[in-house]
Order: structure tokens, then sequence, then C-alpha cells
């Protein structure tokens, strides 16, 4: 039996249904701003990518554990 994805990632299924676009796409794009603060990178998805609140955080929440930011 698989063991049900918890916290951030447990969003990443419908982030990719409702955006079109897999994780990885994602995870590029805040490369492109990996030097600002948290909610500065939660704000460019929201901004530039019309992305709500909650993937937002979940993406950028993520995506700091896995480069140590």
């Amino acid at each position: 039996m698989e063991e049900k994805v918890k916290g951030p990632k447990s969003y990443f299924p419908s982030i990719e249904v409702k955006y079109g676009k897999p994780i990885a796409f994602w995870m590029k794009e805040l490369k492109k701003v990996k030097d600002n603060k948290h909610m500065e990178q939660v704000k460019f998805l929201q901004e530039i990518h019309k992305m709500g609140q909650g993937h937002a955080n979940a993406l950028v929440h993520v995506f700091r554990t896995e480069n140590k930011l």
C-alpha cells in the first residue's frame, strides 16, 4: 500500500491539473527568483503566473527546502 503524501507536496497533483504545467516547470521558474525572500517568491508566482496563495506557498516551501535556502 502506498503512503499518502502529506504537507506541501500534497498540493502538487492539483497544481499540475489547475495550471497545466509539471512541478519541474515551477521549480525552474522559482530558480529565476532564488535569491528573493520566501514571500517575494510567492508574490512572483501570484503576479506573473496568476497562481493562488496556497499553491504558490506550497511550491516555494518545497523549493526552498530542497535548495537549502
